[in-house]
């Protein structure tokens, strides 16, 4: 990696975490961190940015406590900072989760490289990006890496870490093992590709559903129940993948394969995405409206968080509450 002025601590022991950007993504990753005990500096050019956060860490703090909270865990331990230079001063470790503009990303990352102390691993939070496309004008553009986090990040495991053309493949083994550390569920990626794998499989369901919609084969509420009362509640056992597999009974994937095989060719989804129209966006949103049923988005945000904890229990993958 980057020759450093001072040494940078083993991603077990870095401590001091910088976030950038302090929306819905953004807060979900301080949220996390404090969670998991780490001293967290944030900084959003938004006006109204600190209080936004702090209620956004308040909201979550419930749903952290249930899952455990790691010795010295506190929403003290967050500074929100009235400049970018101040929140990276002394971070050993900077996520970045600004809105998904590409020329924002990649004049926001050259300044965190900038500002950052040297060697220091700088993560985006981007959804679909690849970083060769965002670290062009970085001048040590080998501690970036793609961080990618599922909604909420305080709550949903996963991560998605890989480098771009001019990334220190070290950089990248340095991030997974902080993530790791930082108790969340890592997937590192050999090779870049847009929106990575959750997002392209996420990408694929969400354009057929919306197809479904414009073409009145199916309402908003009925698509998402087929996945809640259906798919998606093996999903949360096992992926796609393992679930065909037992389709296939004794014969595993081999067998499903030569009995589904070719099914394959049958038109049973389309791929390319519809225009979205304004009536296709008045039915989705109205949709959305109807299945609310009154309920606020507070309302939502908290039955979701009760239910993917149920999950999690259930399932035995409820992470551990001490840090490492």
């Amino acid at each position: 990696m980057t020759e450093t002025s001072a040494p940078i601590p083993s991603p077990e022991v870095a401590r001091r975490v910088a976030c950038v950007g302090a929306g819905v993504i953004g807060g979900g990753w301080v949220a996390h961190f404090l969670a998991r005990g780490y001293d967290v500096r944030a900084w959003d050019p938004a006006p109204d940015a600190e209080a936004r956060l702090r209620r956004l860490v308040d909201a979550a703090w419930p749903a952290l406590e249930q899952l455990g909270l790691a010795p010295g865990a506190s929403a003290d331990r967050l500074t929100v900072t009235a400049t970018l230079d101040e929140a990276v001063a002394e971070a050993q470790f900077v996520q970045e989760s600004a809105p998904e503009k590409l020329d924002l990303k990649r004049d926001l990352l050259a300044e965190l490289d900038a500002a950052t102390p040297a060697g220091v691993v700088i993560a985006s939070s981007t959804s679909g990006y690849p970083m060769t496309d965002m670290q062009t004008e970085a001048v040590t553009p080998g501690r970036l890496v793609v961080g990618h986090p599922f909604n909420p990040p305080y709550l949903i495991p996963l991560v998605e870490v890989v480098g771009g053309e001019r990334t220190d493949p070290e950089a990248v083994r340095w991030a997974s093992r902080f993530y790791e550390a930082a108790g969340k569920s890592v997937i590192t990626l050999d090779r870049e590709v847009p929106g990575f794998i959750a997002n392209r499989l996420q990408e694929a369901l969400w354009r057929e559903a919306l197809h479904m919609v414009a073409s009145g084969e199916a309402t908003v509420h009925d698509i998402d129940r087929s996945i809640t009362e259906g798919p998606g509640l093996r999903w949360a056992i096992m992926g796609p993948m393992l679930t065909f597999a037992l389709a296939g009974g004794e014969g595993g994937m081999a067998h499903m394969l030569d009995h589904f095989g070719p099914s394959l060719k049958s038109p049973w989804t389309r791929l390319a995405a519809p225009e979205l129209d304004k009536a296709l966006y008045d039915a989705v949103v109205a949709g959305c409206d109807d299945a609310a049923d009154g309920r606020t988005i507070a309302d939502l945000v908290a039955e979701r968080d009760r239910g993917v904890i149920a999950v999690l229990r259930a399932t035995g993958r409820l992470p551990g509450a001490g840090a490492t």
